[in-house]
């Protein structure tokens, strides 16, 4: 059984301070790949602290990186709106923090530096993909109900992704169009990307956070949680990330 060890750890991106949360076994010896966690619209909020885990767990170091700056979290879809499209109206600070998050996370004693890997959730699934179409020196990305439309290039802008890519849609999730979910996939596709498209039947918006169901019953918003894809998506990506370690 693992032993997880983790820690709150404070940096600076672009002038602002951040607060990301970082995990690792203990017990296994040596370097090992790192894994950043890019949180929901949310925030760094204890589900990504959870995945970080999980990660680690798994023999990687886990970091939860923290996009918004403070350790911010949102207590209401209002919140977390503001926050997330405050965010998104600047992509270089969208890099330029998600840059810093793997700098520390690279820079752990624990990590193996040449072997890294980022997972998102919603928003963060959407920064993972658009970090990947910009290049970042990732092995793999994986995408949880992601934001597909910031894995689109822009008109003139080319896709450069280098990363092994997993994206974990579901069949459902009205939060994005068919015709955005074409649009992802044809730029994947133009772009030579190695992008695996993984459809999941039935499931909504949030299928991966058990509390995705209570938040859409008391906010009226179509989020549900699934058990069985969350667990299915979550074990095809150790799949993808043990195939890109190699």
């Amino acid at each position: 059984m693992a032993n997880i060890q983790s820690q709150e750890i404070s940096y600076r991106a672009g002038g602002a301070d951040m607060k990301g949360y970082i995990a690792w076994d203990v017990d296994r010896e040596g370097p090992r790949p790192g894994v950043l966690v890019v949180h929901e619209r949310w925030g760094v909020n204890d589900y990504a602290r959870r995945r970080a885990n999980m990660l680690a767990e798994l023999g990687y170091t886990g970091m939860a990186v923290d996009m918004y700056g403070g350790g911010k979290t949102a207590g209401n879809p209002d919140e977390a709106g503001q926050l997330m499209n405050g965010l998104l109206a600047d992509l270089a600070t969208v890099r330029d923090r998600f840059n810093a998050g793997l700098e520390q996370l690279q820079a752990h004693a624990t990590t193996d530096a040449a072997k890294s890997a980022a997972i998102g959730y919603c928003m963060g699934g959407g920064i993972v993909l658009h970090m990947a179409r910009h290049g970042a020196a990732l092995n793999a990305v994986a995408s949880f109900h992601g934001a597909l439309p910031l894995g689109i290039a822009a008109a003139g802008e080319k896709a450069k992704p280098t990363a092994r890519i997993a994206v974990y849609h579901g069949e459902d999730d009205v939060f994005f169009s068919a015709e955005e979910v074409a649009a992802f996939k044809a730029g994947m596709r133009e772009s030579g990307a190695d992008c695996l498209f993984v459809t999941i039947p039935g499931a909504l918006h949030g299928f991966t956070n058990p509390l995705a169901t209570t938040n859409g019953e008391k906010y009226g918003l179509p989020l549900r949680y699934s058990e069985l894809a969350d667990r299915c998506s979550w074990d095809h990506m150790q799949l993808v990330l043990q195939s890109a370690f190699r």
